[in-house]
């Protein structure tokens, strides 16, 4: 079998995604019967480890596979995480969470471009590297084209899943890029709302400063101080969580937004793009 020769050349990834999950181009939904929206689920993080980072955010960018790999070619994102995915990273997650048997889950993110191939390519390279069982099932419903998108974009337009999770496994998140972080809690959620666990968060690339994905409680304390009780009460009939599952990042970038009235215009506008 050569390097190429594994589960996602059975069919097109593309194709599948697209046939089984049609786009749902917003980030909630709602219940035709009942008229009820739906929320991505979040959870708060309980001291959540670091994402463990592969590789420098340039190597992944600039590879010659990158975009052909995000634009739905599994050959070449399997080639791309080969060349990239890091010896000593897979070697931390065997020595930190073998005795946890956890289940590698990868986000299989629909892009504007096709569906994101890296995510699943990664996720099936450390099942070899680590024994780790991956999963197959779960994937990602709505296009929310998070790629070079500003940061209020990305949290006016969240990812949603569907798929059969197992009650109390442990589960292991593997995409290709973690920035804000959104995919990431909202996959976590969709995991512990489905009865499963999540140890930790491994991708391809991103930023360092992401990497700690856990909500810090002076950033938190910072965001309230800010834009007080109006974001505090607004926020969960919006998104439908409290601030405390939101990731650092996007805490920071909210902390960063002049004023509340200012955060409630740049989403309504997000949201129209």
């Amino acid at each position: 079998m050569d390097e190429c020769g594994l589960k996602h050349q059975r069919q097109d990834v593309g194709e599948y995604f697209a046939d089984l999950y049609p786009s749902v181009r917003t980030h909630r939904t709602r219940n035709k019967s009942t008229g009820t929206m739906h929320f991505p689920p979040r959870y708060p993080w309980s001291n959540f480890p670091p994402v463990s980072i592969h590789s420098p955010e340039s190597a992944v960018k600039k590879h010659p596979l990158y975009n052909a790999s995000k634009s739905g070619d599994p050959e070449a994102a399997f080639r791309l995480v080969s060349e990239l995915v890091s010896p000593s990273v897979t070697k931390s997650l065997i020595d930190r969470y073998a005795t946890e048997l956890p289940i590698l889950v990868s986000a299989h993110a629909l892009e504007s471009s096709g569906v994101n191939a890296i995510p699943a390519a990664l996720a099936e390279l450390l099942e070899e590297k680590t024994g780790f069982e991956s999963d197959t099932d779960v994937v990602q419903t709505n296009v929310v084209s998070h790629t070079g998108a500003s940061g209020i974009h990305r949290i006016a337009h969240q990812a949603m899943f569907t798929g059969t999770i197992i009650r109390n496994r442990n589960y292991l998140l593997v995409d290709d890029f973690v920035g804000q972080g959104g995919t990431l809690a909202n996959l976590r959620g969709y995991i512990l709302d489905k009865g499963g666990r999540v140890v930790a968060a491994t991708v391809l690339t991103g930023k360092p400063y992401s990497a700690t994905i856990c909500l810090e409680s002076q950033t938190l304390q910072r965001l309230r101080d800010k834009h007080g009780k109006n974001l505090e009460s607004w926020w969960p009939d919006k998104f439908g969580h409290s601030l405390d599952c939101l990731t650092e990042s996007e805490a920071r970038y909210l902390e960063k937004i002049e004023s509340f009235e200012s955060i409630r215009y740049r989403i309504a506008q997000a949201e129209q793009s």
